[in-house]
């Protein structure tokens, strides 16, 4: 162990001057010393820096920036009073246009380096990317082999775009210390902790969600209430989660707590409808485990409606405490109308949705298709997605729920043969079974929507060995200022 440590161009404490040459899918910087890779929160690519080495491991090690000697084109002020302690955003030091650049550019890395598929020239400027694209869209080919990657669509104005907030809830330091009761505080966790960084105002959510937030601590506070302890599992509020309507303007405000018991619950809720007349839903979510894990298995409505409602592009949804409903609207809409044109629609088809949710796709792809059938594992998902499609008054979309890998072959089984298959599925990216069920359901088209480059690389390359070709990809940014990036994809079969 020793003689390993000795091998190694630098040791813990060390201060080194590096190169950053890229960033990694968190968002920190790189930069090499003998060809040993540090990592640098807050570095971007182009820039020189004196850094102070925090920890070494085998192959690579952390260092904290201590100094910039040269800094990058790309380098803007961060707006957030609170960005350097705040994990909730990673790019807001990186202007907006080079966090478009760089998402694409990750990607492309994400589809070569895991996926070892082939991308068509990455260095093409943005004009020739969508010129390729237009000339994809009519069937023409650009001469270039590979897929085509485009640029990645962005947001004219990339600030409060978020219609949900979440929010861990905790004391102050002080009155721990002394054990009062009261002082609340609420934000975002610190950059790899789970100490929270209390917050007033959010520049990346709605500032509806930002005021409830606010209030609740206030009330909190007035009323006495005891934040939950994770470590002890101890205290009553722990967390607050806020969901705004864009186009309704509808909020629903859930009190997310230990056990079924609020003190002074009329206060809470005259309170919080007298400072937010907007408030359509007020909503209790009982979760009694030690978890890190937001909800509980219990929600019930302590005053007004269960649901609030919004709208994306004239369809409206109906949302539950616990609905999953994009955060991002106007990227959301981007996305979804993406998705839909590389379905390629002409009225006729018979398109499966896994992992629909509440239904949102689905319903989408429903005033194109001839049929859709949703998928979803969670049941209060598929009840929402059912009453959605009513709420629409959309008849050739039906939803069932269970795993798309057991629910799609008694499908088949049963006759239904997809001309289209869209899957969206979470971080951890499709099934293998999944996967496999598509290949051999070989519908014309797979339209794969990913929220993270790595698993979507992965899983386009089990699906081009089973004989589909990737033609393109557009990327979408859902989440300004941060390190995520969704994707929608096209494949084809060979």
């Amino acid at each position: 162990m020793t003689m390993m440590k000795q091998a190694l161009p630098v040791n813990k404490n060390d201060t080194v001057t590096l190169d950053i040459i890229g960033l990694t899918h968190e968002g920190e910087g790189v930069g090499r010393v003998d060809g040993f890779t540090l990592f640098v929160q807050g570095a971007l690519p182009g820039e020189r820096v004196s850094a102070k080495v925090l920890k070494v491991k085998k192959t690579y090690g952390y260092a904290k920036q201590l100094e910039l000697l040269q800094a990058s084109p790309h380098r803007v002020d961060a707006p957030c009073p609170i960005y350097k302690q705040c994990g909730g955003c990673q790019l807001q030091h990186m202007s907006y246009e080079a966090q478009l650049v760089w998402k694409r550019q990750h990607v492309i890395d994400s589809l070569q380096r895991i996926g070892k598929l082939e991308v068509q020239d990455s260095n093409r400027g943005d004009s020739q990317l969508v010129a390729d694209g237009n000339a994809a869209a009519a069937g023409q080919t650009s001469g270039l082999r590979g897929i085509l990657v485009h640029p990645t669509i962005g947001m004219d104005e990339p600030w409060r775009y978020r219609n949900k907030a979440q929010v861990p809830i905790g004391m102050a330091m002080a009155d721990l210390d002394s054990g009062a009761a009261g002082s609340l505080i609420g934000g975002f966790y610190a950059r790899g902790s789970h100490r929270i960084v209390d917050m007033d105002a959010c520049l990346i959510q709605h500032e509806n969600n930002d005021a409830a937030v606010r209030q609740v601590k206030s009330i909190g506070n007035r009323v006495g209430i005891s934040a939950y302890d994770e470590t002890t599992g101890r205290g009553i509020l722990r967390h607050v989660v806020v969901r705004t309507g864009f186009v309704t303007g509808e909020m629903m405000v859930v009190l997310v707590t230990s056990g079924p018991r609020i003190p002074r619950l009329e206060d809470w809720i005259a309170g919080i409808r007298e400072a937010l007349p907007q408030v359509k839903s007020i909503v209790q979510n009982i979760n009694k485990r030690q978890t890190n894990v937001i909800f509980g298995d219990e929600t019930r409505t302590l005053w007004g409606s269960d649901v609030i409602y919004d709208e994306l592009d004239g369809l409206r949804f109906a949302i539950s405490a616990r609905s999953f409903y994009q955060v991002n609207p106007a990227q959301t809409l981007r996305l979804y109308q993406s998705a839909v044109d590389y379905a390629g629609l002409t009225g006729s088809e018979n398109v499966i949705d896994a992992y629909c949710g509440i239904g949102t796709i689905s319903l989408f792809l429903a005033r194109r298709a001839g049929n859709v059938y949703g998928v979803e594992i969670v049941p209060e998902a598929i009840e929402d997605a059912k009453r959605n499609a009513e709420l629409n008054g959309i008849t050739n979309a039906s939803f069932e729920a269970g795993p798309a890998e057991v629910v799609i072959p008694r499908w088949r089984s049963e006759g239904v043969t997809p001309d289209v298959i869209v899957v969206d599925p979470p971080r951890k990216g499709c099934d293998e079974q999944l996967l496999d069920t598509i290949l051999k359901m070989q519908p014309e088209r797979v339209v794969y929507v990913s929220c993270n480059p790595a698993t979507l690389a992965r899983d386009l390359q089990v699906l081009e060995a089973g004989g589909y070709q990737t033609v393109e990809v557009q990327p979408v940014d859902m989440f300004p200022h941060t390190s995520h990036v969704e994707s929608v994809c096209l494949l084809v079969k060979d």
